[in-house]
């Protein structure tokens, strides 16, 4: 059965890392949703979410080939319950066409959205959340007109109080 996976890698930071995790997934033939890279807690360590649609059983298999790599330290999975997870959006509009907007401010509020920059010819509206409640606030914008949109891709951490460090000094451990 196919469902929404977000798989957690850590690595080092080495050139072309990046590169051989999307490999694993090309070769599988999956497609992934949204990528995130950035530096965890750990100094030297960084952080790689990948959100795609998949099988459970397919989803493993990936994890176990990431895991093979020389500059991955651990890699993890989990479904959508088993972690918290947001997605930073950008929106620009037109000044005029924002501040002709009935019930602006109530769009905002409603919408934990906020403005970052306002300029005489465009306004910047920033909104954090998930898939859905940006989605939401942009078909809302959009009857008014979005001259561009950015979205990020999924931050997510898991909800288990386990930490990257001590699944390092267990798998460290366990080598020995």
């Amino acid at each position: 059965m196919t469902e929404t996976f977000n798989i957690s890698v850590f690595t080092e930071n080495r050139i072309g890392i990046l590169n051989r995790i999307t490999i694993i997934f090309t070769r599988r033939y999956l497609n992934i949703d949204s990528i995130t890279a950035s530096e965890c807690e750990l100094p030297g360590v960084y952080r790689y979410t990948i959100v795609l649609q998949s099988d459970e059983a397919q989803v493993k298999k990936v994890v176990g080939q990431i895991e093979r790599q020389v500059d991955v330290m651990k890699a993890f999975y989990h479904r959508d319950e088993d972690i918290v997870h947001q997605e930073l959006s950008m929106f620009k509009m037109k000044t005029k066409d924002f501040l002709s907007m009935k019930n602006r401010e109530k769009v905002l509020k409603d919408h934990n959205a906020r403005i970052v920059t306002l300029e005489n010819e465009f306004i910047m509206i920033e909104r954090t959340g998930t898939n859905d409640e940006i989605q939401k606030l942009f078909n809302e914008l959009n009857k008014t007109g979005v001259l561009e949109f950015a979205r990020s891709g999924r931050v997510a951490i898991s909800k288990p109080m386990k930490s990257l460090e001590e699944h390092l000094v267990e798998l460290e451990q366990s080598r020995f």
